[in-house]
């Protein structure tokens, strides 16, 4: 009986009015879920008395805890792996979304809020924060609540030759660093953090705990760099950790435009031991005090001693000036606070202070991100410049970030990370502002846009590559219309279409980046093929181009057509079947298509299907369009 007494005075004291009905049934459910009444302490409602400051405690975007940023019906606090279980059931139960918050640096808000008005909760994991490191086996379990800081902390005290390839920034949430990729200092040398997860354990859709063994390896694969908050909630890590010296080297050396800033650039052809970073802003000149110019912050950290890193710089960056003054000598984790915070020997508390200011935690700001593959010619920065004596712009910055070494080695298919061989640098935009300012926070915004705008000609192309840690609402959205999902309007920025041979990298079959169009064509199968069938089993629509470049669907194509397309190959012609005049013919209508298709054909020898021992020519034919919605039709 008093159990049931417990959940009924408990549903009492957080009803509030009619409306507060979803919000009621979750809080029920949870009680009862779990079964242990200590959840009651671990959920703030929104008529809690601690709701805005548990909320607002990991938001680094200031921008979105604003009176109108939509917010969640309930936070829940686990301490334990059982009170995500019960959440991640009562939400499905009463549809109800779910936002997972590791350390808070969305840089759109979207681990605490949302950006339509849907009904949703946060589960904030900022109690499952331990960090267990085993300095004989190199390796640590933390637990996605912690932050970097909390890592490097923890791994600094064991041993001083021990470190983790993560972000500098110490106020990170393990859990969405590591699951969107992660790069910090020592990602020349050792690649991502991602690249360096061993194991995880996971809470599914269905509240299972998974390990890397019962998770499989397509999911465990998607875990590490895919994005966090979708596939799951990763409970912890189990994280390699790599060799680092007992004392590093670090400098920052600053030139202006009128030290010729401009024409020094940043290589990525240093050794894989140097991280190699240049920070952009405007500050006021030393030689005018009333005159404004730019900066530009060549930081490095070097994975030796001050004796090593001179002659190497001489050799491959003269042109900087680097002298053994400009060094310092210090240990990895003492390096991290140096690159972040620009300062000298911070204790190593500071690792663990959650509420460090910068451009891109607590305070309003927007950011974006690109990635460059050809060196931008110095007139491109001339022009750059200007922006930045911009009104707008006296709180902007751009980071450059060389790539290469252990970068280039790793394939981009082998984790969902892609950003791997052939980019030279990634840049991260930032502009940031103060609260009294942010009435007027659209002058801000429209000056990142116009910039990240200027510099389209310069940065990768097709698509044009951003990093998903740095999000960007700007890219694209799913919009809502009567409380219904529209995926037409989710492509706000470019759609891919994918024809019956398709070019899409997805990991329907047991390899990860298989030709979806052609994987679907010829049946697909994959490591759920023997409970639910091949892949073109569970197609149920589809969209073709026909002969006579008629769009046809299902019911426009007929039962036969789309009977053929699933699992009947994709579109390849022998000589046998007349390819030669197939050939001869999509010559002459191949340039007559619109401008948002490309077509292609593939010849090669293969066997003959029809003569054992005999060869043959295959044209084989894929078509591949693009579109923006405003100017599709169909």
């Amino acid at each position: 009986m008093f159990p049931f007494l417990f959940v009924v005075l408990l549903s009492l004291s957080w009803r509030t009015n009619a409306s507060a009905l979803p919000v009621q049934e979750f809080l029920h459910c949870l009680c009862l879920r779990s079964q242990n009444s200590s959840i009651a302490k671990l959920v703030y409602a929104q008529n809690n008395s601690s709701y805005s400051s548990v909320l607002k405690s990991a938001a680094q975007n200031f921008r979105f805890t604003t009176p109108s940023t939509p917010t969640p019906l309930a936070i829940v606090t686990p301490l334990h792996a059982s009170h995500i279980q019960a959440a991640v059931y009562c939400c499905r139960k009463h549809g109800l979304q779910v936002r997972t918050r590791s350390g808070g640096h969305d840089f759109e808000g979207l681990s605490y809020t949302s950006a339509y008005k849907v009904p949703f909760v946060v589960i904030d994991l900022v109690n499952l924060r331990s960090v267990r490191v085993n300095v004989e086996k190199a390796t640590a379990w933390v637990e996605s609540g912690a932050t970097v800081g909390d890592l490097y902390d923890e791994i600094a005290r064991k041993s001083k030759t021990l470190g983790f390839p993560a972000g500098i920034c110490p106020t990170l949430g393990v859990g969405g660093h590591l699951s969107g990729g992660g790069y910090g200092l020592l990602f020349r040398k050792y690649g991502l953090g991602a690249d360096n997860v061993i194991d995880a354990r996971l809470i599914d859709v269905k509240g299972r705990i998974l390990d890397k063994k019962s998770m499989g390896e397509d999911l465990f694969w998607a875990i590490r760099g895919g994005g966090g908050g979708t596939f799951g909630i990763v409970l912890a890590w189990k994280l390699k950790l790599v060799a680092v010296p007992a004392n590093v080297t670090v400098f920052t050396v600053r030139k202006t435009l009128e030290q010729n800033a401009t024409k020094l650039s940043i290589a990525h052809k240093f050794p894989k031991e140097m991280y190699p970073s240049i920070a952009i802003a405007r500050v006021n000149s030393s030689e005018d005090e009333e005159k404004m110019t730019i900066q530009a912050s060549f930081t490095s950290v070097f994975l030796g001693s001050i004796e090593e890193l001179i002659p190497l710089m001489e050799e491959k960056f003269p042109e900087l000036g680097l002298v053994k003054e400009d060094c310092l000598e210090m240990s990895w984790a003492e390096s991290n606070l140096y690159s972040f915070l620009y300062v000298l020997r911070s204790p190593s508390e500071t690792l663990l202070n959650r509420n460090q200011k910068s451009s891109i935690s607590k305070t309003f700001f927007k950011a974006k991100s690109d990635f460059v593959k050809q060196p931008i010619p110095e007139s491109a920065f001339e022009g750059l410049w200007s922006k930045f004596y911009e009104d707008e712009a006296k709180s902007a910055s751009m980071l450059f970030v060389g790539f290469g070494g252990k970068m280039d080695e790793i394939l981009e298919t082998e984790y969902p990370y892609p950003h791997r061989a052939g980019n030279l640098y990634t840049i991260l935009y930032t502009v940031d502002w103060e609260e009294k300012e942010n009435i007027n926070s659209e002058k801000f915004m429209s000056w990142m846009r116009r910039v990240y705008n200027y510099m389209t000609p310069y940065v990768s192309k097709s698509p044009r590559e951003a990093y998903i840690n740095y999000r960007d609402l700007d890219i694209g959205t799913n919009k809502i219309n009567n409380s219904k999902r529209s995926y037409a309007k989710a492509r706000v920025w470019v759609q891919l279409v994918v024809f019956i041979i398709g070019t899409l990298a997805f990991p329907a079959g047991n390899g990860h980046t298989v030709g979806l169009g052609g994987h679907l064509s010829g049946g697909g199968f994959g490591v759920l093929f023997r409970k639910y069938g091949l892949a073109a089993n569970n197609v149920i629509d589809a969209r073709f181009i026909d002969v006579k470049g008629r769009v046809l669907d299902r019911k426009s194509m007929g039962e036969d057509l789309f009977w053929a397309i699933r699992g009947g190959g994709g579109v390849s012609k022998t000589l046998e079947q007349n390819a030669t005049k197939l050939v001869h013919q999509w010559q002459s209508i191949a340039h007559k298509f619109p401008k948002e298709i490309h077509s292609s054909i593939a010849i090669s020898r293969v066997n003959s299907s029809e003569e054992k021992g005999k060869m043959t020519i295959q044209a084989s034919y894929g078509i591949c369009g693009l579109w923006r919605e405003n100017e599709r039709d169909s």
